[in-house]
């Protein structure tokens, strides 16, 4: 049995400067343009971590490496997974993402993964009613998984980016 998902769609990163992750990405992959959004704001009646409502804030950096999305991950206020790992690890890679492809695909494959054994860190819908859940499993060797539901309207956006690539 597989996870009702696509291929990896995004690699993340969490850093505590966007500016010095873009330049050093850039230098390293040549990608040409970084999209940001500044604080965007995790709703505790929207999002949770660790079972508990979260209320955060973090903002975010997006290119595109041909179809993979680079994302950038700054914390900037509130308990979150992404504060938690720069407080613990350091900057560095912190997750690969894979999308469903409806709602009730994302809701099978993060109770396939919780089955499967794996923690649901923390998930929730963030601004643009996208559907998130990041699992860990110690064993698969990176410090997450996300598990995504894009819906069309911001899949538009994410196309508009790629673009911006070419």
């Amino acid at each position: 049995m597989h996870l009702p998902v696509q291929s990896p769609t995004q690699i993340a990163w969490v850093t505590s400067d966007l500016d010095a992750t873009e330049a050093a990405l850039t230098g390293l992959l040549g990608v040409r343009k970084w999209v940001r959004i500044t604080d965007v704001h995790f709703a505790p009646d929207a999002c949770s971590y660790r079972g508990k409502p979260a209320d955060f804030v973090a903002s975010i950096s997006l290119s595109y490496l041909g179809d993979i999305q680079l994302e950038l991950i700054t914390p900037v206020r509130g308990e979150n997974v992404y504060s938690d790992f720069l407080r613990d690890c350091g900057p560095g890679l912190h997750h690969i993402c894979i999308e469903a492809e409806s709602p009730e695909r994302f809701d099978a494959a993060l109770a396939e993964a919780a089955g499967r054994g794996a923690e649901v860190v923390q998930q929730g819908v963030m601004p643009g009613d996208i559907r998130f859940a990041y699992v860990s499993k110690p064993q698969a060797g990176v410090p997450f998984i996300e598990i995504a539901y894009v819906p069309p309207a911001i899949r538009a956006f994410y196309d508009y980016i790629k673009q911006e690539q070419r």
